[in-house]
């Protein structure tokens, strides 16, 4: 029995992305009950079993893999068309979903997606804002913004700045504490640290004279939001260690103060990353454009 309704489909993709008929459903704005129903309708007309079910997850059985790679490859080619008519019409439509972190997209990015949302009213924004990295292959994501290594050769990153860390306290911490000659008087410190992708970042790293410094660094407080960081430093609790990005716009105000402006810190550039192998919409494709022309 052939599919009679493609947006059955929907359901496939949506479990296997979220790992649970609930999870599908919430997204859709299905009940669970009429996504389990959707989904047994797709399994009897294709004659196959397409997940493993268990009380915590539901698991693609091959045949399932296989439907999910063509019904999402199929799915791309309608949003390419979609694209492609909306273009000719000369207007941007549809969602751009963008994942960014916390900082960065309150002190920065704001603005400039209100300004790119005025300049396409067809465009809506649908922001995620964290500092967990989201799988841009598997999460619910058109482009990442992401600062630091990339390792995921899946991923096609374009590079819309270029960044380093930067260490930094309050003028008030500083005049109740000696401001630090060397990394190694961290140690003294109070130095106020986060987590990136689930680990927290205590080794700080300093570069001079051809030689790397590693200071592993402690502190009364930490965070999984690299924001608070920020705002800790800025209210005089210790020091933070965090992109010139991020805290740009605090040292011209004079509320942060960089300290070892002698020592050098690795480079940790800010990406765009998109899913390699998958079509653009051009809506995604103009915003990335547009935000590299602001950080260029």
């Amino acid at each position: 029995m052939a599919i009679e309704n493609l947006s059955d489909l929907q359901v496939l993709v949506h479990t296997a992305r979220g790992g649970t008929l609930t999870a599908a459903a919430r997204t859709l704005g299905l009940t669970p009950a009429a996504a389990s129903a959707t989904l047994k309708r797709l399994e009897a007309q294709v004659g196959a079993r397409l997940f493993e079910r268990s009380t915590r997850a539901m698991r693609l059985t091959p045949q399932g893999q296989t439907l999910l790679d063509y019904a999402s490859r199929a799915f791309e080619l309608l949003a390419e068309g979609e694209s492609l008519v909306s273009a000719d019409r000369g207007a941007l439509l549809g969602t751009v979903r963008v994942a960014a972190p916390s900082d960065l997209t309150r002190r920065v990015l704001m603005p400039w997606f209100d300004e790119f949302l005025s300049l396409h009213p067809g465009v809506q924004l649908a922001l995620s804002v964290g500092d967990r990295p989201l799988d841009v292959m598997r999460d619910e994501v058109d482009v990442a913004l992401r600062s630091g290594p990339l390792a995921d050769s899946r991923l096609v990153a374009r590079r819309l700045a270029d960044s380093r860390p930067v260490l930094c306290a309050s003028p008030d911490y500083l005049r109740r504490h000696p401001a630090p000659r060397t990394p190694q008087d961290l140690l003294q410190h109070n130095c106020l640290t986060f987590h990136r992708a689930g680990r927290r970042q205590r080794l700080w790293r300093f570069f001079r004279d051809g030689q790397w410094t590693e200071v592993r660094v402690d502190g009364d407080r930490t965070a999984d939001d690299a924001s608070l960081a920020r705002q800790w430093a800025l209210a005089g609790v210790g020091i933070t260690f965090k992109s010139e990005l991020d805290v740009r716009q605090d040292e011209a105000a004079g509320a942060l103060v960089r300290l070892l402006p002698e020592w050098d810190t690795e480079p940790y550039p800010l990406h765009a990353l998109l899913p390699s192998g998958r079509f653009v919409p051009a809506r995604v494709r103009a915003l990335v454009d547009f935000l590299a022309l602001k950080f260029g």
